[in-house]
């Protein structure tokens, strides 16, 4: 009994010690790092063959995606670090699946600093958003998640189209 009283009480002090200074911000960050990780394990699942398929001529190809994703970072990311939507023009500039990636990288090294410019306190900073609109700072790393999330299910559509398990789906 004194093991188990022991144990539960190391385990309060312990899970007290390792709560967040900002639950909030870290809590974005780790929906973040979700939608990163399902990016960049999307590209390396997808051959180099497939990088400009796309299931119909409407749509965008795999790498159009994966650049359009990297440009979404620099516009929602960059009104918490710039004050301002950011516009790289990678979809339009960027030609294949090295360049692409090497872009969508740095893109999210990008949104990883800015969320080092925050706190729980800054987070709820109003900044200027679509059309002049105010959103808070977290709403707009939120956002960029969401996006960037809307964007992993058009990949899992195209990979499940090429026989290809999305990670999200692997074990």
């Amino acid at each position: 009994m004194k093991i188990c009283v022991t144990l539960v009480m190391s385990a309060g002090i312990l899970a007290a010690q390792t709560a967040p200074k900002n639950p909030m911000i870290e809590t974005s960050k780790v929906v973040f790092g979700i939608a990163k990780n399902d990016i960049l394990k999307s590209a390396d699942k997808i051959p180099d063959e497939l990088w400009a398929w796309k299931p119909t001529d409407s749509v965008r190809t795999f790498g159009q995606l994966f650049a359009h994703i990297a440009d979404g970072q620099y516009e929602f990311c960059g009104v918490v670090s710039e004050g301002k939507m950011v516009d790289k023009g990678i979809e339009k500039s960027a030609k294949g699946k090295a360049d692409i990636m090497a872009a969508v990288k740095e893109a999210f090294a990008y949104c990883d600093a800015a969320y080092t410019k925050m706190n729980d306190t800054n987070a709820a900073d109003l900044v200027d958003f679509f059309g002049g609109r105010k959103i808070t700072k977290i709403g707009a790393m939120d956002f960029n998640s969401a996006h960037t999330m809307e964007h992993y299910g058009n990949l899992v559509t195209y990979m499940r189209m090429k026989n290809i398990v999305p990670p999200s789906s692997q074990q």
